[in-house]
C-alpha cells in the first residue's frame, strides 16, 4: 500500500523523471502504451512534409548514397545477395565501395527502392530515420521518465537541430542512424534491473544481448558511427562502474562489444585488412575532411575552405546552441526536481551519464581536445567533430522535456500545444534553410536515365587504387579497348573540361562492347572475340587485388599498371576467352566465420539471459 501511495505522489508531483521501480514503468493501459509511439511516428511523419511537398533534398551525399542503392538493386537482380563491388561509379569502371562502406543503409534503400518509386524512397528512408531516432529516444528516457516526458523527449529529439540538418542539408543517411542506435546502446548500457543481485546476474540482466545488437547496428550503418559508439560504450560504462562502486557495468559492455564486433566481423574485418588495396587515406586527408580543419567556428586562409567554412559555421552554430540547451534544461529539470530519485535505488544515477555527454562533446570541438583526437586509435575516420552531435541528440531531448513538463494535465496540454508550434516552426525552418534544391543533373529521374544507359557517375578518391588517380578516368570508354602500349591515354578533355572517349580519336587499335562480344554482371565479366593484333586490352574495369582475371583458362598475374588504375590484360592475336570474376579472398573467409560463430554466442546469450530472467 505504501509503494502504491508513493507511485501516486510521483504522478502527481514536480519529478517527471523519478527513479522507477518495475510497477511505475509499466503503468498505463494499452491505449497509452500505443499512445506514446503513435504521437512519436506522427511527428516524424511532419518533418518530412516538406519534402513531400517540394521532393527529396539533394544534400550533400544524396548522390552518393543514391547510386549505390540503385547498384545494390541490380546486384540482387543477379542473384548476388550481398555485392562486393558497386559497377557505376567512375563512368561504369566501378569502385569496391560496398566492401568498405557498411551494408545496412545502402541496402535499407535499395529495398526502399524496390518497393516504392525511386523518387520517393529517399523521403521513406528519411521518415524511417527520424523515427527510429525518436522512438530510441523514448525508450531511453522510459528508463528514468513517465510516459508523457519519455513522448516528449521522443518528439524532440526528432526536431533537434542536428537531426533536421542531416535529414535536409547533408541527407547522410548512415550517419543519420546514430540518431537511432545512440540512445539504444545507452539505455542498454546504463539499464540496472537487478542492483541487488549477484555480479553475474547483474552483468547478464537481459541487457547484454541488445547491447551488443545496437552497437553492431552502428558499425553496420556507418562506420565513424561504430567509432564513437564503441567510444561512448566504454566511456558510460566505466563512469557507471566509478559511480556505482560495481564492475557489472564495465563486464557487460565488454562481452557485448566482443559480440557486437564479433556479429559485424563480415564487413570490418575485410574492410580493415584490405584498406592497404585502396587510397583510403583520402577519406581524412583532404583538407575539407580532416579533423583539424573543423573545429568549431574555423576560419582559413585558403580559399579552397571557403564554402567549407560556411558549412562548418552552421553546423557549430547548431552544434553550440545544442549543448547549451542542453546544459540549461539540466539545470532547470535539477532545480525543479524533475531528476530526484531515491538514493537507496541507486537509479538517480541514470542521468548522471547523460548529463556528461554534452559537457564532453563541447570539449570535443574546440582545438583544446587536439591531443584526444591525435591519443585515441581511428578517431582521424571522424573527419569532424562535431559528428559527435549524434550522442548529444538523445541526453538533449530528455532534459528538456523533463525541463518543461508541468504537473497539471491542464498545464500538459498548454506545454503540448506550445511544443507542437516550436516542432512546427523547426520544420519550417528546416524546410527554408536547410533544403537542398536539386540540379537537373542530380535529379533522381537524371541519376535513373544516367544509370540505365550506362553512363556511370563520379568515384570516390578514397576507393581508388593506390597510386592511380581516378580523375584520369575517361568518359564513355568502351568494355574493352585494345592498344599497343598499356599506359596509353585514353580520351581528351572537352569544351567543359571533362576528359571524354570517342573512336574518332583513335586511340583504341579495336574496341570491344556489349553482346556477344563481351557480356557482364557485376562481379564477373566474360569476353569471347578474336583479337586482331597482339597488344593489350585495357577493360573498363577499376583494378582490386579480388578479381582474377583469365585468359582462355589461364589465370594471368602480374598485370601492368595503369596511372588511371584501370585493369590491362596483355593478349595475343586470335581468339581469346577473358573472364574476369571476383574472388572471395581469405580474409572474407575467416570473417564470414568469425559472424556465424558470433551470432551463435549471442542467440546463447539471449537464451541464457531470458532465463535468468524467468528465475527472477
Amino acid at each position: 500500500m505504501k509503494q502504491r501511495s508513493e507511485i501516486r505522489g510521483q504522478r502527481s508531483g514536480t519529478a517527471p523523471c523519478p527513479s522507477l521501480s518495475p510497477s511505475f514503468s509499466r503503468k498505463g493501459g494499452k491505449a497509452q502504451a500505443f499512445a506514446g509511439p503513435a504521437l512519436v511516428l506522427l511527428a516524424a511523419l511532419v518533418a518530412v512534409v516538406p519534402q513531400f511537398i517540394r521532393g527529396n533534398s539533394c544534400g550533400h551525399d544524396f548522390d552518393v548514397h543514391l547510386v549505390s542503392w540503385l547498384d545494390c538493386v541490380n546486384a540482387w537482380r543477379h542473384g548476388i545477395v550481398y555485392p562486393h563491388w558497386t559497377p557505376s561509379p567512375n563512368y561504369d569502371a566501378g569502385e569496391p565501395r560496398f566492401v568498405f562502406y557498411p551494408p545496412l543503409t545502402w541496402m535499407l534503400g535499395a529495398a526502399l527502392g524496390v518497393v516504392f518509386p525511386w523518387s520517393f524512397a529517399p523521403i521513406a528512408l528519411t521518415f524511417l530515420c527520424l523515427a527510429g531516432t525518436g522512438l530510441a529516444t523514448r525508450a531511453l528516457a522510459l528508463e528514468g521518465c513517465e510516459d508523457g516526458v519519455a513522448t516528449l523527449a521522443g518528439c524532440a529529439s526528432i526536431f533537434s537541430g542536428f537531426a533536421l540538418f542531416t535529414a535536409y542539408e547533408r541527407t547522410a543517411f548512415p550517419e543519420f542512424a546514430g540518431g537511432f542506435w545512440m540512445p539504444l546502446l545507452l539505455l542498454f548500457a546504463l539499464r540496472d534491473r537487478n542492483p541487488a543481485g549477484s555480479l553475474t546476474r547483474r552483468v547478464f540482466d537481459g541487457s547484454t544481448a541488445p547491447l551488443a545488437i545496437a552497437l553492431a547496428g552502428a558499425w553496420l550503418s556507418n562506420a565513424p558511427l561504430g567509432v564513437m559508439a564503441s567510444y561512448l560504450l566504454a566511456a558510460v560504462a566505466l563512469s557507471v562502474t566509478l559511480l556505482k562502486k560495481t564492475a557489472a557495468p564495465v563486464l557487460r559492455a565488454s562481452v557485448a562489444a566482443v559480440l557486437g564486433l564479433g556479429i559485424t566481423a563480415f564487413y570490418w574485418l575485410p574492410a580493415a585488412l584490405e584498406r592497404r588495396w585502396v587510397d583510403i587515406r583520402q577519406a581524412y586527408d583532404d583538407p575539407g575532411y580532416n579533423f583539424e580543419n573543423n573545429w568549431a567556428f574555423a576560419h582559413h586562409a585558403n580559399p579552397v575552405l571557403a564554402q567549407h567554412d560556411v558549412e562548418l559555421h552552421r553546423v557549430s552554430l547548431i552544434a553550440v546552441s545544442m549543448i547549451v540547451v542542453a546544459l540549461a534544461a539540466l539545470a532547470l529539470s535539477w532545480r525543479r526536481g524533475a531528476l530526484a530519485a531515491q538514493k537507496s535505488s541507486g537509479s538517480r544515477l541514470w542521468w548522471v551519464p547523460l548529463a556528461a555527454i554534452p559537457v564532453v562533446v563541447l570539449f570535443l570541438l574546440f582545438p583544446i581536445s587536439r591531443p584526444v583526437w591525435d591519443l585515441l586509435p581511428q578517431w582521424q575516420f571522424l573527419q569532424y567533430p562535431w559528428r559527435w552531435m549524434e550522442a548529444v541528440e538523445a541526453p538533449m531531448a530528455i532534459f528538456i522535456a523533463a525541463a518543461v513538463w508541468p504537473s497539471g494535465r491542464r498545464s500538459r496540454v498548454l506545454a503540448g500545444a506550445g511544443c507542437a508550434v516550436a516542432f512546427l516552426a523547426a520544420t519550417l525552418f528546416a524546410a527554408k534553410s536547410f533544403f537542398q534544391v536539386c540540379y537537373p543533373e542530380d535529379t533522381v529521374a537524371s541519376a535513373l536515365a544516367d544509370f540505365r544507359s550506362g553512363t556511370g557517375f563520379e568515384g570516390m578518391y578514397e576507393y581508388e587504387p593506390p597510386d592511380s588517380d581516378r580523375e584520369l578516368i575517361a568518359m564513355g570508354l568502351p568494355d574493352a579497348c585494345l592498344v599497343g602500349d598499356p599506359a596509353s591515354v585514353l580520351g581528351k578533355e572537352d569544351d567543359d573540361g571533362d576528359l571524354v572517349w570517342n573512336a574518332a580519336q583513335g586511340s583504341c587499335e579495336a574496341t570491344f562492347s556489349g553482346t556477344p562480344a563481351l557480356q557482364a554482371d557485376p562481379e564477373h565479366r566474360w569476353m569471347r572475340a578474336t583479337v586482331p593484333k597482339a597488344g593489350y586490352l585495357v577493360l573498363r574495369l577499376l583494378s582490386y587485388p579480388a578479381w582474377r582475371v583469365q585468359v582462355n583458362g589461364q589465370t594471368v598475374a602480374n598485370l601492368p599498371k595503369r596511372e588511371d588504375g584501370l585493369i590491362v590484360v596483355p593478349v595475343q592475336p586470335g581468339p581469346i576467352d577473358l573472364t574476369v570474376d571476383w574472388t572471395i579472398t581469405p580474409d572474407v573467409v575467416l570473417s564470414r566465420w568469425i559472424t556465424v560463430a558470433s551470432v551463435l554466442l549471442l542467440v546463447l546469450l539471449y537464451l541464457f539471459e531470458r532465463c535468468a530472467r524467468r528465475s527472477d
